[in-house]
């Protein structure tokens, strides 16, 4: 009895002693995206969402314009962030994703497009946008 409590105990300690390493996916990386948008700012949430491609290092001057415009999103403009809901997810084929989200501002929704690929093993971000245009999406 008592050496399958310490066995009990034994394995529980580990189960929690080691993270878990699953692999990371598109949705959780958007998701993270959000969470440090609103905490980190828009430079640091672009760069982390980039740091899975590492052929984006050919695009500064495209990310860095893309900061810009993500950053003119200012509260005198759109007013507060208060949220995200995905609210389209397409598949193409086992490697490619597509996935838009709504981000809720107290002036209007802005659409955000999050496009991945997985060339081999793991996912990394292929594309992302951001507009105020929806008539594609409600057709």
């Amino acid at each position: 009895m008592k050496t399958l409590i310490i066995k009990t105990l034994i394995s529980g300690l580990l189960m929690f002693s080691f993270p878990s390493f699953g692999q990371i996916t598109p949705k959780s990386t958007a998701e993270k995206f959000f969470k440090e948008y609103q905490s980190l700012g828009v430079a640091k949430s672009i760069d982390n969402l980039y740091a899975s491609n590492r052929w984006m290092e050919f695009s500064a001057d495209a990310i860095s314009g893309l900061k810009t415009q993500l950053d003119g999103l200012t509260l005198d403009f759109v007013g507060k962030f208060y949220g995200y809901e995905l609210v389209k997810e397409k598949k193409i084929g086992e490697n490619y994703l597509f996935l838009t989200y709504i981000g809720r501002y107290d002036r209007q929704p802005i659409r955000f497009d999050f496009e991945f690929y997985k060339p081999n093993n793991s996912w990394q971000i292929h594309s992302f946008s951001f507009d105020d245009k929806f008539g594609e999406d409600l057709k």
